[in-house]
């Protein structure tokens, strides 16, 4: 079965007035749904857009993997375990917040910074924190997150270009940029496709894009 989320149907959310706008794919926050709460392992899956000097201060995060994508800008990083970073366009960030941790994100630049940003509940709570970024995730390497039991691909097909998408109990398709088809169905920028216990698929994108796919596996059916 394959649900399409269009984005203008994600919830508003943020604080425009302090420059963070946010658009919520699942129950987040004050938006609830009963029939929206999660997506096998996926918690959230927000689009951020912060102005320049704009940002979250210091919060906490517990039994949770955060794995965030730039779009465009800069998005500086700090936690309480000692990591600072400039996360740039193409590259992966992951905090796995476990008993937990605090960290700050900002926009520390001067043009307008554009994120997708992730949540995962992981399979076994607490253990110790970790920090890591991947620069530059490439197609051929797929980003593994065995404690949420998923994947994480980051696709840029080329025009007319077929990408195959393979079968899990669990895909979500995040279009970041550009336009794709699959089957009958396009997709546009802010546009995600929830695909549940299908057979793979074939997309195409007649113009070029951009994407995200997690794939993701129930406990029962082993890791990712």
């Amino acid at each position: 079965m394959t649900r399409i989320q269009r984005a203008g149907e994600r919830y508003p959310g943020g604080d425009p007035g302090a420059g963070i706008e946010t658009r919520h794919a699942l129950s987040f926050g004050p938006y609830y749904d009963p029939d929206n709460l999660r997506f096998g392992a996926l918690l959230a899956v927000n689009e951020e857009r912060l102005a320049p000097g704009a940002g979250f201060d210091e919060h906490p995060h517990s039994h949770t993997e955060i794995v965030t994508w730039v779009v465009e800008g800069e998005l500086t990083h700090r936690d309480t375990t000692g990591h600072e970073t400039v996360i740039r366009p193409g590259d992966l960030q992951h905090l796995s917040s476990a008993a937990g941790v605090r960290h700050v994100e900002r926009n520390d630049g001067g043009a307008p910074l554009v994120f997708v940003q992730m949540w995962l509940a992981p399979r076994e709570p607490g253990g110790a924190p970790a920090y890591r970024v991947v620069r530059g995730l490439g197609p051929a390497d797929p980003y593994e997150l065995p404690r949420a039991g998923a994947r994480l691909r980051a696709l840029r097909p080329a025009p007319g270009e077929h990408v195959v998408i393979p079968a899990a109990d669990h895909v979500y398709v995040h279009v970041v940029r550009g336009r794709v088809l699959i089957g009958a169905q396009e997709l546009g920028p802010g546009d995600a496709a929830r695909i549940s216990a299908g057979e793979e698929q074939r997309l195409s994108a007649p113009g070029g894009a951009e994407l995200l796919v997690w794939e993701m596996t129930d406990p029962a059916s082993g890791t990712a």
